[in-house]
């Protein structure tokens, strides 16, 4: 993991076209704001892992419908 300090203002770029700036710094909370291509999904981590263990359900479903699918055939 890189580890950067930065001042309010101040910006890192990441691939040419990701640039992430800190916009606030209020007590314990840190304010980002991350330009990036709308084709670049960006998520908070706790929301990208609830989208992969959907994912992995909803793959789990599927299978569990072809095998009944398959018996009634």
């Amino acid at each position: 993991m890189l580890a950067l300090a930065r001042k309010v203002n101040e910006t890192i770029v990441i691939n040419n076209n990701i640039e992430v700036t800190l916009l606030e710094i209020k007590g314990d909370q840190v304010k980002i704001g991350i330009d990036a291509p709308k084709s670049i999904p960006i998520y908070r981590k706790e929301i990208f892992l609830q989208i992969q263990e959907a994912n992995k359900e909803s793959a789990r479903n599927v299978d569990s419908a072809d095998v009944l699918k398959k018996l009634f055939d």
